[in-house]
């Protein structure tokens, strides 16, 4: 069943992959956006009952859009401070997955970072080793390489972080490391960036009010935030 409403869909599951893509781009022409818009997919459990489990409940799905403009500014460096607040641990929770009770752990490190007078926060997991910001995955870049936390460092699994990895080997020719780093290691990496569904590529000047290279946006992350941008858009056939 589709709900009428052109916002905001509820469909009983369950639909494959494919139809739940072809049923968003019909929730997004009955909308009529000609503007970048943020849509935002729901699976849940809807069983009207009150406790404190999983199993046994309905599942249902929804899906609503909105339209959004810059989540970052992506046409400046962004200044990033490292939190207070730990990235939370796989054992406590899926962190690689989008649960939306995980993101009190992000409102967190972002107000703070925000208040602070930042642009983003820095999290980093329990051992001190770098996990994400508040909504992005991170990339360094050092030595031509793209180097980002692997999954075991409680970082979102990210569909954006895949793209990027897959867009610089095969268009541009660098290839990415998966492993551990340092905080240290982002004060001195060549470049470091930010991406996901709404930062896009975002590229970051400061951390902890040390420059990164020369605390503008490098030239490699120019290169792949144009290519980004470019095959979101349709502006690339063969994507």
């Amino acid at each position: 069943r589709l709900h009428r409403s052109a916002r905001v869909l509820m469909i009983d599951l369950p639909y494959s992959v494919g139809e739940l893509c072809d049923i968003t781009v019909e929730m997004m022409r009955r909308n009529g956006w000609r503007e970048d818009a943020y849509l935002r997919p729901l699976a849940f459990k809807s069983s009207e009952v009150i406790g404190v489990k999983l199993h046994g409940l309905e599942d249902a799905f929804t899906l609503f859009g909105v339209p959004f403009g810059n989540y970052v500014d992506t046409d400046r460096p962004l200044r990033l401070r490292t939190s207070s607040w730990q990235r939370i641990d796989d054992n406590a929770a899926p962190a690689r997955a989008k649960v939306t009770g995980i993101y009190v752990n992000s409102a967190l490190a972002k107000s703070e970072a925000l208040l602070d007078g930042y642009d983003e926060a820095l999290m980093l997991t329990a051992d001190g080793h770098v996990s994400e910001g508040s909504g992005e995955n991170i990339f360094m870049i050092q030595d031509g390489l793209l180097v980002t936390p692997p999954v075991s460092d409680n970082i979102l699994v990210g569909i954006t972080r895949a793209t990027l990895m897959e867009l610089a080997r095969q268009e541009l020719g660098l290839p990415t490391v998966e492993r551990s780093i340092d905080r240290t290691e982002l004060f001195s990496a060549d470049e470091v960036l930010m991406c996901g569904t709404g930062a896009q590529v975002a590229a970051i000047g400061e951390i902890d009010r040390r420059p990164v290279g020369d605390g503008g946006m490098g030239p490699i992350t120019r290169r792949i935030q144009d290519l980004y941008f470019d095959v979101v858009r349709g502006r690339v056939a063969r994507y």
